[in-house]
């Protein structure tokens, strides 16, 4: 079986998995953000951080980041609602047209308005920063869902790929793949570069790591399994990283509150499981911000 190996970000930093059947795709994130100092030692960790979003209100669009959790002193929570507000301003070089759009004009979008905010920001860049973003859902006319992702940091932009395809099911993540790719796969990385420190040429290890996964990996999903029992899914993957990165002898870099959305075709997105820094019931109307 072909899958994707996952772990684009090693910045052992956080998880978002999404979990895609033919009713729709699933996201799931945990809450955690981390503060590093000049060494790269992880010296504080907050739970609270928002990592999934209401991309485009009304429409089947959602999006999700990993790794840096901010540019200059906005969150990427903050920026991509400020992106939400450019999408529908005709003058503005953001704008699509909510009748004929596709997910990868929208992620392109996306992408140009991170990259600007982080050159903004970082004039000569800023080595070792990485900020995933993940956008999904439906474009126009699309039967099923689809995903892409591009990496800000750096100081350059790295080519935007498609994380998950039309005819694409089942698990992704990304991240600090550790514990899920143990559960999945059924092997972390270090396997694999414990045998290239005991010889295996370093040309071989894609073949030695597709014939890994080949006799090692566990299907958890079949494509038509209802969205509800998808949702159950991601979240038992997004809970299961973040008590591994507790109970790990190591900074506990996954936490806080696990949150969950559902992108449909017809239902379009839709908070499972959120947090809120504000009570809900004396803020009417503000569930779905």
């Amino acid at each position: 079986m072909e899958v994707l190996i996952q772990g684009r970000w090693d910045g052992r930093t956080d998880t978002v998995v999404s979990v895609k059947v033919t009713d729709g795709i699933v996201l799931a994130s945990d809450s955690a953000t981390t503060f590093f100092d000049s060494n790269g030692v992880a010296i504080k960790v907050y739970n609270n951080a928002n990592k999934i979003f209401n991309l485009v209100k009304g429409l089947p669009l959602g999006a999700m980041t990993y790794g840096a959790g901010s540019i200059g002193a906005s969150s990427i929570a903050t920026l991509s609602k400020d992106l939400r507000s450019q999408f529908s301003v005709h003058d503005s070089p953001f704008y699509f047209d909510p009748e004929n759009y596709s997910v990868e004009e929208v992620a392109k979008k996306c992408q140009q308005f991170f990259q600007n905010q982080f050159d903004t920001a970082y004039p000569d860049g800023l080595p070792g920063a990485m900020m995933g973003y993940r956008v999904a859902g439906y474009g126009t006319g699309d039967v099923l869902a689809q995903g892409w992702e591009f990496f800000i940091g750096d100081g350059q932009t790295e080519q935007m790929q498609r994380f998950c395809g039309a005819d694409d099911f089942g698990v992704r993540w990304a991240g600090d793949g550790e514990a899920l790719n143990r559960l999945v796969l059924g092997f972390s990385g270090g396997v694999l570069d414990a045998l290239v420190d005991e010889g295996l040429n370093p040309d071989n290890v894609p073949a030695v790591r597709q014939a890994l996964v080949d006799r090692t990996f566990r299907a958890l999903y079949l494509p038509a399994m209802p969205i509800q029992d998808a949702i159950e899914l991601a979240r038992y993957l997004a809970e299961t990283a973040a008590k591994f990165s507790h109970f790990s002898l190591l900074a506990p870099t996954i936490g806080g509150p696990i949150e969950v959305a559902t992108i449909t075709k017809h239902e379009g997105f839709k908070w499972v499981a959120r947090k809120h820094y504000f009570n809900s019931s004396v803020n009417p109307g503000a569930h779905n911000a």
